[in-house]
């Protein structure tokens, strides 16, 4: 399997240490962020492209646009200087959310806004990384849908599919996508006590033995179905970040997937 690592698993490592444990555990992929860290908006884009060389890691995506899907105000102007940035730090991506607030976004501005990014991302060689959010007031929740709309916005070539394990349990999805897909995100939820519909980020944690996603299932439909791209670690639960060797958590969430699959 082809590992990858979001920066969120690990957020209080700086950029270089990041990248130094990507490749302590054999990987070479990794994500960056402007959240958790905020790397975008604190380390010039330029020196992000010179630690990863020298580091020897590809930055496969930065997440995230949000709300990509609602494209007033000044999301067009954050949309261009987030693919500069991508462009410039040698990101492959961009991982793109929609509004995640209860308010509903309607299937024409849904495909405006996929419009509106493509020439965005078309003229800086990027690919846009559409991941429909699982949460009951997600105002995209399904793969499906996105895929309906990319196509409605002759998006073929230019946007992926992000199947996140978490959302895909979240959304009641059955149906898997592997040549729309260009990203897995992986987490695990192991709260017994939560309900599914009360899930949240901070209850995802690395894939174990107690997961209650069905991440083995998901991965091994996906690679069933010939996805052979990147499945990325990102677990938001602040019980990971504050790991005192989060490396080495990775290192038994890899070893258990390869052994389960």
């Amino acid at each position: 399997m082809r590992f990858a690592i979001n920066h969120i698993t690990a957020p209080t490592l700086s950029l270089e240490a990041f990248f130094d444990a990507a490749r302590s555990l054999g990987l070479t992929e990794v994500e960056i962020r402007n959240d958790l860290p905020d790397i975008v908006n604190t380390t010039d884009p330029a020196l992000v492209k010179t630690i990863a060389e020298k580091a020897g890691v590809s930055i496969i995506s930065i997440n995230a646009l949000y709300p990509f899907n609602v494209w007033s105000g000044d999301l067009p102007a954050r949309a261009v200087a987030l693919a500069d940035y991508a462009k410039t730090s040698g990101a492959k991506a961009l991982v793109m959310c929609p509004l995640n607030d209860g308010s509903q976004v309607s299937f024409d501005d849904l495909v405006a806004a996929l419009k509106a990014m493509k020439p965005i991302l078309q003229e800086r060689g990027l690919t846009g990384l559409v991941e429909p959010l699982g949460f009951p007031i997600s105002s995209l929740r399904t793969k499906e849908e996105a895929l309906k709309a990319i196509k409605a916005a002759n998006g073929e070539g230019v946007y992926k599919l992000v199947h996140d394990t978490f959302h895909h349990h979240l959304a009641g999805e059955t149906t898997f996508y592997p040549d729309e897909t260009g990203l897995v995100h992986i987490s695990g939820v192991v709260d017994p006590d939560v309900s599914v519909a009360k899930m949240l980020d901070a209850h995802r944690v690395l894939v174990d033995d107690a997961d209650r996603l069905e991440n083995i299932a998901q991965i091994k439909a996906l690679n069933a179905a010939g996805y052979a791209g990147a499945y990325s670690f990102e677990p938001f639960a602040a019980d990971v970040h504050e790991l005192k060797d989060p490396v080495g958590a990775v290192r038994d969430s890899i070893a258990h997937i390869n052994r389960a699959i």
